[in-house]
């Protein structure tokens, strides 16, 4: 059974250009209106943090601090609805300038920073993961590793070992002067036994990805396109082979100074009606499917997790037609999370929704306030 999670209880000090934010949001839909600049973005930052630890929008933790200060402060009250009851709790997160994170579930360190990152699980869409469909293998990648961190926990570990030891593998192969065959076999056993983990981990994933994946995009896209959707390995699941490929490819992996077999060149082929949807695909279609494969990632989550992931919505009608925009709000209906989605066009945002199910703020100059 998959039980609903709410964030009902939200206050953001020195987030970005947000000096306080501090709002009870309602427990279905919650619509962020604004113009651009006021910080409908940030908020929304502000809450993926909370429940990650991380930004979206930068990879340095500092940039989330509002200019002039030393520390931004996350807090908020998360509510699981149990069979049996409500089960709260609290969750803090507290950044340096410096990018220094002090983390709180119910005002305690938690036992990891996974632990942390997946008591509260939230999706995100926002204009630059059209990178998804339209850019380079890694955003992929980056998707199937946020599933697989759900459905495979202990996939973190695997991944941390093959990195250290791919790192080490290229440290070794600029060494023209020693023999280093010895250590390269060790380094190359073990990102055969983490590599070869990974491979089945993400083969996996897409499996589980795929049947939420194309309903999603029958709800969203135009219903005549065929989507095809197929994982395009870098290595094996069988660690003697990758361990083989990579014994032979080292020559040629010294001259051009990169690793060239392993699941760290993993890819997801997405096609449309057979096309690579990189070469055919126009801009509102990259959007839908890039929000399929968003909903697809909430599905599968919720089924790992056992609670229905919160959903962060940003900007997410400026470029679907009228007719999209219509499909996918009646697919939001339809969905059991509750939704945090900003937007510059509020007038198409509260037509398409039902008044019952929506909590309705304006953001100016970063205040924050509710409306009727």
């Amino acid at each position: 059974m998959i039980k609903p999670l709410t964030l009902d209880r939200l206050t953001l000090v020195d987030v970005r250009n947000l000096e306080r934010v501090d709002i009870e949001p309602g427990p279905r839909i919650n619509v962020i209106a604004g113009n651009n600049g006021q910080g409908k973005t940030s908020v929304l930052e502000g809450i993926y943090a909370l429940a990650t630890s991380k930004s979206f929008r930068s990879a340095k933790p500092g940039e989330l601090v509002r200019h002039t200060t030393l520390t931004a402060r996350l807090r908020g009250r998360f509510t699981e609805d149990w069979p049996s009851g409500k089960l709260e709790r609290s969750q803090g997160v507290d950044v340096s300038a410096r990018g220094k994170r002090d983390l709180f579930l119910d005002a305690e360190a938690p036992a990891s920073l996974i632990h942390y990152a997946t008591r509260s699980p939230v999706v995100v869409f926002e204009p630059k993961q059209l990178s998804l469909t339209t850019g380079a293998p890694v955003e992929r990648r980056t998707l199937l590793d946020r599933v697989t961190l759900f459905t495979h926990p202990h996939v973190a570990a695997h991944r941390a070992r093959y990195a250290a030891a791919l790192k080490e593998r290229f440290v070794l192969l600029q060494d023209r002067h020693h023999d280093r065959t010895g250590e390269l076999q060790a380094y190359e056993a073990i990102l055969a036994e983490h590599g070869a983990n990974l491979t089945a981990i993400r083969a996996e994933a897409v499996r589980t990805l795929l049947v939420p994946l194309e309903e999603a995009f029958r709800r969203i896209a135009a219903p005549t396109l065929k989507l095809e959707v197929c994982y395009v390995p870098g290595g094996s699941a069988d660690p003697e082979e990758v361990r083989s490929r990579l014994a032979l490819t080292r020559r040629q992996d010294q001259q051009r100074k990169r690793t060239s077999y392993g699941p760290h060149r993993d890819d997801l082929a997405l096609l449309l009606d057979g096309h690579d949807v990189r070469l055919v695909a126009s801009q509102g279609q990259h959007r839908a499917l890039t929000l399929a494969l968003k909903s697809a990632e909430l599905t599968t989550i919720a089924q790992a997790r056992g609670v229905q992931p919160i959903l962060l919505l940003d900007d997410v009608s400026s470029e679907l037609d009228p007719q999209r925009t219509s499909a996918l709000f009646d697919y939001l209906g339809t969905t059991e999370s509750q939704i945090f989605l900003t937007t510059t066009r509020p007038e198409l945002i509260f037509a398409s929704l039902k008044t019952s199910e929506r909590a309705n703020f304006i953001i100016e100059n970063g205040s924050i306030r509710r409306t009727a």
